[in-house]
């Protein structure tokens, strides 16, 4: 089984998700036979942050290169990011560092297509909303990706980072996705709702979500099990 290496901390919460789920997915998969090898390079989430939001997209790459080059110098094989925003520099990195990265928007492309959606809406912190690289690769797979008004962006843009970023999943808020879920729904008629930031699934999935979830997590946590055990 190959060695999985993740960029994490951005945030917190995903990473713990992502480090649960792998482990007990590969236990599952071998029949409690094995559980992998994982190596977590954690990032300061408020200097990539700060990056992120002063476009400072070189420094952000260059920070994130050098984590990557950590995990592959401790044996990792499977190596990828833990947060879908800070694939604004996907291609830069896998220039910089020579490494095939598990890429999250890829995940979730393949997902939609294999459940035959042709218009998805996506959730996700501001730059993934307004931003390409969430919907590149649906795009030229022919699905339509639609977001919310400018002030419903804002308002789950606030939420990721002022509440779930730091664990705290209120029942107001979710009463806020929700409604503005079934705007989007009446509006475009979308199909699914992309759940573009890893830590929408502390308050988002298909039991109390309006349409079906494209969860992104899960997605991509299958894709490195995948990878890790072939």
């Amino acid at each position: 089984m190959k060695k999985i290496g993740l960029v994490g901390g951005t945030g917190p919460e995903s990473t713990l998700m992502y480090y649960r789920e792998l482990n007990t997915g590969i236990d599952e998969a071998t029949g409690g036979k094995h559980m992998p090898d994982i190596a977590i390079e954690s990032v300061d989430f408020r200097r990539a942050w700060e990056y992120v939001t002063n476009k400072q997209y070189d420094l952000l790459a260059d920070y994130l290169a050098e984590k990557i080059n950590c995990l592959k110098t401790s044996g990792a094989e499977v190596i990828s990011l833990t947060a879908a925003t800070m694939h604004i520099v996907y291609d830069e990195l896998v220039k910089k560092t020579d490494t095939s990265l598990i890429s999250i928007p890829q995940a979730v492309c393949r997902e939609a297509v294999s459940r035959g959606y042709k218009k998805v809406g996506l959730f996700g912190t501001i730059f993934t909303m307004e931003q390409d690289y969430m919907k590149t690769d649906l795009k030229k797979a022919g699905i339509e990706v639609c977001i919310p008004d400018k002030d419903d962006r804002e308002l789950i843009a606030k939420r990721i980072l002022e509440e779930l970023e730091a664990g705290i999943v209120k029942d107001s808020t979710l009463k806020e996705f929700q409604k503005i879920i079934k705007k989007m729904q009446e509006r475009y008629n979308i199909e699914a709702l992309i759940l573009g930031c890893t830590e929408l699934p502390l308050i988002l999935n298909d039991s109390n979500c309006p349409l079906d979830c494209l969860d992104s997590v899960q997605i991509h946590i299958r894709e490195l099990i995948d990878q890790a055990m072939n």
